[in-house]
């Protein structure tokens, strides 16, 4: 792969997790106590497009959230960025397991 192809790829790669949280700040849900909200998740999205580890905030969103994530799961326009393999990796560091939905 040359240099440019390489830069064109992370660059589209960059693209698309742009395209995916501008959808989770505008995709909202309520559920029982807790308010379903994407936006919350906002914290990670450095440590979920990059290797970074996921920050103490970013932790206890995901924490707060989990009650949503079978909602974020089954939103195709949400399921590609929660369950990524980046999204998996921060929420297992953060301990919260990726539900089966």
């Amino acid at each position: 792969m040359t240099a440019t192809s390489y830069i064109t790829v992370r660059a589209a790669v960059a693209a698309v997790q742009a395209a995916v949280l501008l959808l989770l700040l505008a995709e909202s849900h309520v559920t029982m106590a807790v308010t379903c909200a994407p936006t919350q998740l906002a914290p990670c999205a450095k440590a979920i497009s990059s290797s970074s580890p996921p920050s103490k905030l970013c932790c206890t969103r995901i924490k707060q959230q989990r009650p949503c994530l079978c909602k974020y799961i089954k939103n195709p326009s949400l399921r590609g960025y929660v369950t990524s393999p980046n999204a998996k990796k921060v929420a297992k560091i953060c301990r919260v397991p990726i539900p089966r939905c």
